[in-house]
């Protein structure tokens, strides 16, 4: 006889060698061993269908669909990714990288199925971060007048990224604690089982009932009176219990959504100690959980400054979705738990929330990752842009973010926030610049949205000399004596300096406008680049949208007569690699600018 313990004992010591090696999701991949092993034994994969929520708990199901040798490349490039992805196995039904979005494709899928008289179940998983996402809702009241073969899993292992707050937080706290009427099911449930030839049949009776004695000790749940059968919770690390579980779901012919409680980090004693710590996580020494020491980050220096800032103003409040710890807010919440708030995984329900504190004349500075950020278009445009509202948005992780891949890169915020009236984008290239722009926007009387966007990580090489002159663009190097201009923003004005030095050793002269407001774009930078014949704009976001492009339109306007070359991401999506090497294949690098300017100077 196969011995499933040991199975899943087997995928934990792979999960945890693979990712002390290449970073990636750990906690949450250790929490599902159990539930996605019984999953994959009680469902057929030709059949049924498995859509994952987030995707960053996958590596199990990967292991378990063939890819267990992959898993040694995963996040590295050319290897797998570390979420589902629909081109990389018929396995992955669906891509997902962000979260609460499971159940709504999962019903579309069902849907789809049942018209083309497919067979099979379709199954949802999700977590209970996720469920703090009001997607989750729209996709649950509506799948809950499916008639039959649709079910919904929830893994709860009681944290998103940060811990879960708010009233579904406590609601799922209360489902977990009513062990009576658990125990007195279970206790019936064995009776049944010992009498096969009618306790199948009783079995199926007492779950679809409303009887008295459950509404008494159990009152229905948000699911049953969305049209599910609930059932749960289920200890999602007891092989045995899980199998009862979906053996049942199996049966029952309306929706049906079985909550599972798992325990993050489960079988690896660091992960289990401090989840959000091994939620995300880079190399680390698997004897000690000890990770590799990094250097200051622009998340940490923008925390640490909205502190200080905060000291001084009462009126500053910080808002994140679920990331506390990874926008840097962690020093806010400890010196100022009156002002901070924690949505959950409800981006949208951020900057909205984040324009009624701006009506009652707070200053609400909502840090997020740029790829969340998208989620909020809407909520920017007519809950802030058209009311004139002030708030702040601190963007974390713009541009290339690397081994998350295609779901995360922070490329697009520049291009849709560029199309919003009353938004100004600034791009700090270091650290002096991130807390004087994080002040000024503070401290402005204008009311608008005061965009700061930052990368991922630590700020890079800064030439001796160099200082931030506070305006919205400056210029290194001769602008009469030069043909050549060298136009970029953030980042990637460490690589324009060093690139300018390496290019004057091949006689290559350039000066380099380092943008530092991206929108509204300065017009007074004409009488910079009407000085020159041949213009570079290099810039990590998107082409489209971009402000290479805005400024080409405005070149065009003003009958600018010279060659305008823009080096970009072009109409595509970033797939996981490095940050060095996405950075080095759009040309983005020293070496890149290097070579596209000497390449044109040989032409």
């Amino acid at each position: 006889m196969v011995n499933k313990k040991k199975i899943c004992q087997e995928i934990r010591r792979r999960i945890i060698d693979v990712v002390s090696k290449n970073g990636g999701h750990l906690a949450s991949n250790l929490g599902v061993v159990e539930l996605t092993l019984v999953l994959h034994e009680i469902f057929n994969g030709k059949n049924d269908r498995i859509i994952w929520d987030v995707g960053h708990q996958c590596y199990a199901h990967k292991i378990l669909t063939g890819r267990s040798e992959k898993l040694k490349d995963i996040r590295k490039e050319n290897g797998i990714s570390g979420f589902t992805n629909r081109f990389e196995s018929e396995y992955d039904v669906f891509t997902a990288g962000h979260s609460s979005t499971s159940i709504s494709s999962a019903f579309g899928l069902a849907q789809a199925r049942k018209i083309n008289s497919e067979p099979g179940y379709t199954i949802a998983i999700i977590g209970d971060g996720a469920l703090t996402g009001g997607l989750a809702y729209e996709g649950l009241n509506n799948s809950g007048r499916f008639d039959k073969n649709f079910i919904v899993v929830l893994n709860d292992n009681e944290m998103s990224i940060s811990k879960n707050v708010g009233s579904i937080s406590n609601y799922l706290s209360k489902i977990r604690t009513r062990n009576l009427y658990i125990k007195f099911k279970n206790i019936v449930e064995k009776g049944l089982d010992s009498t096969p030839l009618i306790g199948n049949k009783l079995k199926k009776l007492l779950i679809k009932s409303k009887s008295a004695v459950k509404k008494f000790v159990y009152e229905n749940t948000i699911f049953e009176e969305m049209g599910f059968l609930y059932y749960g919770p289920v200890d999602g690390h007891d092989l045995k219990e899980l199998n009862t579980a979906f053996n049942i779901a199996k049966n029952i012919n309306q929706p049906v959504f079985v909550h599972v409680v798992t325990t993050k980090g489960k079988g690896y004693k660091f992960a289990e100690k401090n989840p959000k710590n091994f939620h995300g996580i880079g190399s680390f020494e698997i004897t000690t959980g000890n990770s590799k020491k990094t250097n200051e980050n622009f998340s940490d220096v923008f925390g640490e400054e909205l502190v200080r800032i905060a000291e001084k103003n009462p009126k500053i409040c910080a808002i994140t979705a679920a990331m506390k710890s990874g926008t840097g807010l962690n020093k806010f919440f400890d010196k100022f738990k009156d002002r901070f708030f924690d949505v959950g995984i409800a981006e949208e329900h951020a900057v909205t929330f984040a324009s009624g504190l701006s009506v009652g004349g707070l200053i609400p500075v909502f840090a997020v990752n740029s790829s969340f950020l998208q989620r909020t278009y809407d909520q920017l445009i007519h809950d802030v842009s058209i009311q004139e509202l002030k708030i702040i948005l601190a963007i974390d992780r713009s541009g290339l973010i690397g081994n998350d891949g295609e779901t995360h890169q922070g490329l697009f915020d520049i291009s849709f926030l560029n199309t919003i009236p009353n938004v100004t984008i600034f791009c700090p290239s270091f650290f002096d610049e991130l807390k004087y722009i994080l002040n000024y926007s503070i401290n402005s009387i204008e009311n608008k949205i005061f965009a700061i966007r930052y990368p991922k990580g630590s700020e890079l090489y800064r030439y001796d000399g160099y200082e931030y002159n506070k305006s919205n663009f400056d210029t290194h190097g001769d602008i009469n004596n030069t043909e050549i201009l060298l136009i970029t923003y953030g980042r990637t004005f460490s690589f324009a300096c060093e690139a300018r030095k390496i290019l004057l050793e091949k006689n290559i002269k350039i000066c380099i406008l380092k943008l530092n407001v991206v929108k509204p774009i300065d017009l007074k930078i004409l009488e910079v680049i009407f000085n020159f014949k041949k213009i570079f704009f290099f810039e990590e976001s998107l082409k489209s949208g971009g402000v290479a492009e805005k400024l080409g339109c405005i070149l065009l306007e003003n009958n600018y007569v010279g060659e305008y070359k823009i080096v970009a991401i072009d109409d595509r999506y970033v797939k996981h690699s490095s940050m060095k090497s996405q950075i080095e294949k759009y040309c983005l690098s020293t070496s890149g600018m290097v070579n596209k300017i000497s390449e044109f100077e040989n032409i």
